[in-house]
């Protein structure tokens, strides 16, 4: 690979990535998004399916058999 590629394309890409975290969490912790992280994981539940309790159909069925090799 030729070394004008590490210079030119490589490093301004990397640095773009790293610069776009860094400015996403500057901005969730300005808006509060890192305050209470338990909270925000109990938000994807509901009355019906409560906390520590898997009620998923996928999860409930049997595990499927290998097929025998011939």
């Amino acid at each position: 690979m030729p070394e004008w590629f590490l210079y030119f394309v490589a490093l301004p890409v990397a640095l773009l990535v790293v610069a776009s975290a860094v400015y996403g969490l500057y901005w969730a912790s300005k808006r509060g998004q890192l305050q209470d992280l338990e909270e925000g994981a109990k938000v994807i539940f509901d009355d019906e399916e409560p906390i520590g309790r898997a009620t998923d159909q996928t999860l409930n069925q049997p595990k499927s058999v290998r097929p025998r090799n011939p």
